[in-house]
């Protein structure tokens, strides 16, 4: 099988690009690099896996057209993303975000033989219905999804997703859709909330403190390998076809103060945590309802939470913390 991972350089992308070569699948990944970054991980992938790595402008329609026209399983993960982007460059996360689907649907109608193409939406489309009604948790995929104040910048990102599974879901191609909740993980960007406390304790010293924004904010976390494992069942299996699924962990849920607990202990630091407010436009609760992609995937292996930070800790302290490594955003 030969598949396209359309904005894949990034931290999703690289795990998923490495299972699938490990799957025997010929694999392509196209990205401009203006987020991602060509670490060692993506050298290691292309040098010793079947792995094709691309530059180019994915927003630039020719560009995707120079690629073969023959790619069986297209991802699409490339978007304008990050609270920075979000609240400084609201207009452009929308026509970015856009552009970049719609170029990718538009090669993809032009491939021979496509048997899925796979959107990367996002659970932020939930945020809506929180802010101005009750939601379900766990919550289900059927959920009513409810566009935030568009006086907010915040919403922009949540809309380009809505925007994305409607167009993804009447473009006439064979597709499915996912909503990542929390993935966490190895080669993670720094300002993601389970890197960013890693580091902040790492460099603590014992007795002082470290500021932890939205402490009883409640979230459920899925380590990444489990992440990529459950989107390529559902990519490839029949009854995820034409299917929206939140991919996720549906327990345990965990306050950010438990979560702040939990990684000043494998950094075997001992600070006081100083609790400050909510981050603004943050969820008070994030509890995916995974029944669903579980029906469908429900022989991946899942891996615990305190598994999976052990494993993104020892990978930081060894390749950024103690190392010159840098992570993908």
């Amino acid at each position: 099988m030969k598949v396209l991972l359309v904005g894949g350089a990034g931290f999703i992308g690289g795990w998923l690009a490495s299972l699938l070569a490990d799957k025997g699948h010929d694999v392509y990944i196209v990205d401009n690099f203006d987020r991602a970054v060509k670490d060692d991980f993506l050298t290691e992938l292309t040098q010793t896996k079947k792995i094709n790595l691309i530059q180019a402008d994915v927003g630039d329609l020719k560009s995707l057209k120079e690629l073969p026209q023959d790619f069986d399983l297209i991802y699409h993960l490339a978007a304008m993303l990050g609270v920075e982007n979000v609240r400084n460059r609201p207009f452009e996360v929308l026509s970015v975000n856009n552009s970049l689907l719609e170029n990718a649907v538009l090669f993809a109608k032009e491939q021979k033989s496509l048997s899925r193409f796979v959107f990367f939406s996002t659970s932020e489309v939930y945020a809506g219905t929180l802010d101005a009604y009750s939601l379900a948790f766990p919550t289900p995929e059927t959920t009513p999804l409810t566009v935030g104040s568009l006086d907010e910048p915040r919403t922009t990102y949540m809309l380009s997703k809505i925007y994305g599974e409607a167009l993804t879901r009447f473009s006439g191609l064979p597709w499915t859709i996912v909503r990542p909740h929390n993935f966490y993980g190895p080669r993670m960007g720094l300002s993601h909330v389970v890197p960013q406390l890693l580091e902040k304790f790492w460099n603590s010293q014992d007795g002082g403190t470290v500021d932890v924004y939205s402490t009883d904010h409640q979230r459920t976390f899925c380590y990444i390998e489990e992440a990529v494992n459950v989107v390529y069942e559902l990519s490839t299996q029949q009854n995820g076809l034409q299917g929206t699924f939140n991919v996720g962990t549906q327990n345990p849920e965990v306050s950010m103060g438990e979560l702040a607990e939990k990684l000043m202990a494998l950094t075997e630091r001992n600070v006081e945590i100083n609790a400050l407010p909510a981050t603004p436009g943050s969820p008070t609760r994030r509890q995916p309802d995974t029944t669903a992609a579980s029906l469908i995937a429900g022989n991946v292996k899942p891996i615990s939470l305190d598994e999976g930070l052990r494993l993104t800790f020892d990978w930081y302290r060894t390749h950024v913390f103690q190392g010159d490594r840098v992570s993908a955003i």
